[in-house]
């Protein structure tokens, strides 16, 4: 009997407790029990996957005369709640599951199951109508819906959250590179004075990075646009029709606006997941990328008056609960967080990639979650990183001056005129005595006057080619 507020329902195991409101059946019911680990649920961009492959596989089903049009037509319906996130309280399961994703399957089959039959005029927790497992996942297994769940939230994710964060970084940076583009300040290797080099010259740098970076990204978008749908349990396709991946992916494409296409080997979809591994990388990369650019700012702003404080850094909140007055880089460095956070997800989905025993891999829902944590993180990571810093920063030109003038490595374009030693000992005698490297050649001599200010001229060494 059912306790108060709950119905019984039934799977191939015996009967379980489900809540009377509840869309899902006694599948998720019994994974509920089984995975109390993490309390973290599924990102809504898998769900609306999930959604979105159950809505083109009814359609393809149908079309193919493999499931009625009446209970295709409600399962269609339901699906499309689904993917609208009406849905997504009965969506219960936690991420660290079966590994291959078959409780979250099941809990999509049973949410849309007992949906379809609701809008057929039939009460949920009943299997007269729309069956979870003939009809809602005919012509499927949850070894090739999973993984295609994955590519195809993934992809949502780098269109929606990703690609606009980056190229409102990118333009940031870029903007940044014009503005500053007349700014010299002295360049630096190994944390010691080098050659001077233009502010604009290092943003640009940085702009540079992150328009690589949305290229490895958009690279690893079409290795994710091969589905595995049509596999079914181990690749070979058993109960499915051999139209049936081609119709679903063929579908797909519409509702995600890419192409997306029917894997050329499923023993590879389904056995391994590299295409995962890969995108994974990309966003590595990136994260690497974005934590030398924050570090840099970090370091090119430090002081106000101690520290090297070339460029200022736009104050957003106060930065010490017992020094009155200081303001910290706190943007850059939850930049810097996020990308440790990124790169330890790779690490993970690096580990979860060597997990394809044999047919199939058993740890896709963890890299699932990963991926879509580390592509949404990274987007939003740019856009407050682009706003809230990059699009505030003030250049200090009087501050870049003075450093350049002060440094030992303007003695470097004497050299090709005085020799490699004299220009040497010109900077250890400067060193020694505090003076510039300007005023000892002055005093020693060593060249007009004319000639030494063309060649200790920074912007001249800032630009290769220019005659000395």
């Amino acid at each position: 009997m059912a306790r108060k507020g709950y119905r019984i329902e039934s799977d191939s195991m015996g009967e379980m407790s489900v809540p009377s409101d509840a869309y899902y059946g006694a599948q998720t019911a019994r994974a509920i029990e089984n995975f109390p680990i993490s309390g973290i649920k599924k990102h809504s961009l898998l769900v609306q996957a999930m959604g979105m492959i159950k809505q083109a596989a009814a359609e393809s089903n149908m079309e193919l005369g493999l499931i009625s049009k009446k209970n295709g037509r409600a399962i269609v319906k339901a699906a499309q709640e689904v993917i609208d996130g009406k849905l997504d309280d009965h969506f219960v399961l936690d991420v660290f599951q079966t590994g291959s994703g078959t409780s979250t399957n099941m809990n999509t089959n049973e949410v849309i199951a007992n949906r379809a039959n609701e809008i057929l005029g039939i009460k949920k927790g009943s299997k007269t109508g729309v069956h979870p497992n003939d009809h809602v996942n005919y012509g499927q297994s949850s070894n090739d819906v999973y993984p295609t769940a994955v590519h195809v939230s993934a992809i949502l994710a780098i269109d929606q959250l990703l690609i606009p964060g980056l190229k409102n970084l990118h333009k940031a940076l870029a903007s940044k590179a014009r503005q500053f583009d007349k700014i010299v300040k002295i360049g630096r290797t190994h944390l010691q004075d080098a050659t001077p080099i233009r502010l604009g010259q290092e943003f640009s740098g940085y702009a540079s990075m992150i328009e690589h970076g949305i290229k490895r990204v958009e690279y690893a978008k079409q290795e994710l646009s091969e589905l595995a749908i049509g596999g079914t349990a181990v690749g070979t396709g058993i109960n499915t029709h051999p139209k049936f991946g081609g119709l679903v992916a063929k579908k797909l494409s519409k509702g995600t606006k890419n192409k997306l296409r029917e894997a050329d080997n499923h023993f590879e979809a389904q056995g391994s997941k590299d295409a995962v591994v890969e995108a994974s990388g990309s966003l590595r990369t990136l994260a690497v990328s974005l934590m030398k650019i924050a570090n840099d700012i970090r370091w090119l702003g430090s002081g106000p008056r101690c520290g090297i404080g070339e460029i200022l850094i736009p104050p957003v909140q106060p930065g010490s609960s017992i020094m009155p007055g200081k303001v910290n880089p706190v943007i850059p460095e939850a930049v810097c967080q996020v990308a440790a956070q990124v790169m330890g997800n790779d690490l993970t989905i690096s580990i979860g990639g060597q997990f394809g025993n044999f047919e199939l891999n058993v740890m896709m829902p963890v890299k699932g979650h990963n991926l879509l944590q580390s592509i949404e993180l990274m987007g939003s990571a740019s856009n407050v990183f682009a706003d809230k810093c990059i699009k505030g920063i003030k250049a200090d030109k009087e501050r870049c001056e003075e450093m350049i003038e002060k440094s030992l490595a303007m003695c470097t374009s004497l050299a090709p005129v005085i020799g490699y030693d004299n220009a040497a000992s010109i900077a250890k005698e400067a060193y020694a005595t505090g003076k510039t490297v300007r005023e000892v050649a002055l005093e020693k001599k060593v060249l007009p006057a004319a000639k030494l200010n063309e060649l200790l001229d920074p912007m001249s060494m800032t630009e290769p080619g220019t005659k000395k």
